[in-house]
């Protein structure tokens, strides 16, 4: 195996990079990417920490995140499984990357920074919904904002097709990593409405 352990080896490798990728990173938010990710509902945090890296999934019925001001963006910690892997991320370290999507549009707008955590109790107080507060909410200051390639959305055919029959269930995967102790299809019927009754 060839493997590619110098920069200069992979920049000769794959060349200049096109002068639009480059010209059209903004330092904070335009009317045009606010536009974008104010319509977004779903991003993908990443994050970095001691133990590692961790990409999770963040959604909401209306826009993800919220503008505090040109520079500053702040997304809600709502329920979640409470491992709080992204969370111990951004307080031991702060780098994340989002990558804001929507569907229909093979565009993905990435916005990279530095985040903290807060439990401040006006800003909780911006997202209540159905009489429930986020525990804690990110607050991330922009470095960089700009658009991702959407090939890799076209090949995938993200939004064109559903791949999801057949697929094992999380109560299915719970079975098989606790050898039947736990989930099946006991898990899978009670997992639904559990969620409901606690979704924000």
């Amino acid at each position: 195996m060839n493997w590619i352990a110098d920069i200069d080896a992979l920049e000769t490798l794959y060349g200049t990079p096109g002068q639009p990728s480059l010209r059209k990173v903004a330092g904070q938010m335009t009317p045009l990417y606010r536009k974008w990710i104010m319509a977004s509902r779903l991003c993908i945090l990443s994050t970095v920490g001691p133990q590692g890296t961790d990409g999770s999934p963040r959604g909401d019925d209306g826009p993800v995140v919220v503008e505090l001001d040109p520079s500053t963006l702040a997304m809600p910690d709502w329920r979640g499984n409470n491992r709080l892997d992204s969370l111990r991320n951004v307080v031991s370290d702060g780098r994340v990357s989002l990558m804001f999507m929507i569907p229909g549009s093979n565009t993905v707008v990435r916005v990279n920074g530095m985040a903290q955590l807060t439990d401040d109790a006006d800003l909780r107080a911006r997202f209540e919904r159905k009489s429930r507060l986020p525990a804690t909410v990110i607050v991330i200051s922009i470095s960089e904002i700009y658009t991702q390639c959407a090939r890799a959305l076209m090949r995938a055919g993200t939004w064109a097709r559903d791949d999801s029959e057949g697929l094992p269930t999380a109560g299915e995967i719970l079975a098989e990593m606790t050898d039947g102790v736990e989930g099946g299809a006991a898990y899978d019927a009670e997992w639904a409405p559990r969620a409901a009754k606690t979704m924000w």
